[in-house]
């Protein structure tokens, strides 16, 4: 639905046809391409901005991210090699699960292959700002469209940190209301496993929150100059390599860090930062040892 989008390359290992020729019919000025199997997928890259990785299988009820680890890690370290041969000035958006480890794992391509540019790199965490916004917006009345929580970490349980203290508009929350938004927020994702009830996780949501992701990149790559998102990157913020944050985007990616949001932090913020950090350097070191194997 986007106006920035011109083309859009589909790619997948089957299915791929009737998808295309469904979406071809929409209305749009994106013109709509299919790309099907191994031998297709160079092809489907070529001349692209932005690659967006969400391929894999989606979790069940009573597995964890990390037990995703293994399938979907060869899948976007094949991915992001062709995409380093094919296109690699392109922007790089990960979606696939556990994304912790896949940002360092597609790093790790691409340093291999002389292409990496930090700046476009990113691991896609808008899900946790929608879930942050909604949940905040329902539990204190207050219009969605004015509510902007900053999420920091990484993207799974206790990596991702909401920092209500600087949830916009300023808002007084109970101790207890910070703990149970906190774990809600956190946990959003098996919320939606369970409901499902073995019929996968969050698509819907997730598609929305991408979506979003994508629009903000091509309003940054079209020359916007006021775009702002919480994205998992490479970061100086903290002593770990990667850590998702809000990031000022530009032409060229990544062009700043929103620093202050790590500034005056509550106690119990300043204490899940601290406790986050063992399990987010474990799945970043899990992910650049997988590359380098």
């Amino acid at each position: 639905m986007s106006p920035l989008v011109s083309h859009l390359n589909l790619y997948d290992i089957a299915n791929v046809k009737g998808v295309v020729a469904d979406l071809s019919h929409c209305n749009t000025p994106a013109q709509v391409a299919g790309f099907t199997g191994p031998e297709e997928l160079g092809d489907g890259l070529k001349g692209v901005d932005l690659v967006v990785i969400p391929a894999g299988v989606p979790r069940k009820p009573g597995m964890t991210r990390d037990d995703l680890f293994n399938i979907n890690a060869g899948i976007v370290k094949s991915l992001v090699e062709a995409v380093a041969d094919n296109c690699p000035n392109a922007w790089i958006h990960i979606i696939s699960n556990p994304v912790n480890s896949m940002v360092p794992i597609a790093a790790e391509v691409l340093k291999k292959k002389g292409v990496y540019d930090p700046k476009k790199l990113f691991g896609v965490t808008t899900l946790d700002i929608v879930r942050a916004n909604t949940f905040v917006a329902e539990k204190k009345g207050l219009r969605l469209i004015e509510v902007d929580v900053p999420v920091i970490g990484g993207h799974a349980g206790i990596t991702i940190l909401p920092l209500l203290s600087k949830t916009k508009p300023a808002c007084e929350f109970t101790q207890e209301e910070i703990e149970k938004l906190t774990d809600r927020i956190q946990n959003g994702g098996t919320e939606v496993v369970e409901a499902k009830a073995g019929a996968g996780s969050a698509t819907l949501s997730m598609a929305y929150a991408s979506a979003r992701f994508v629009e903000s990149s091509l309003r940054a790559l079209d020359g916007d100059s006021d775009v702002y998102e919480c994205t998992y990157v490479q970061s100086e913020l903290t002593e770990l390599p990667y850590f998702a944050s809000r990031v000022k985007l530009g032409k060229k990616g990544v062009e700043g860090f929103a620093t202050s949001d790590l500034e005056n932090l509550s106690p119990f913020e300043k204490e899940g930062l601290e406790k986050l950090k063992p399990e987010l350097k474990a799945s970043i070191d899990k992910g650049i040892a997988f590359a380098n194997k």
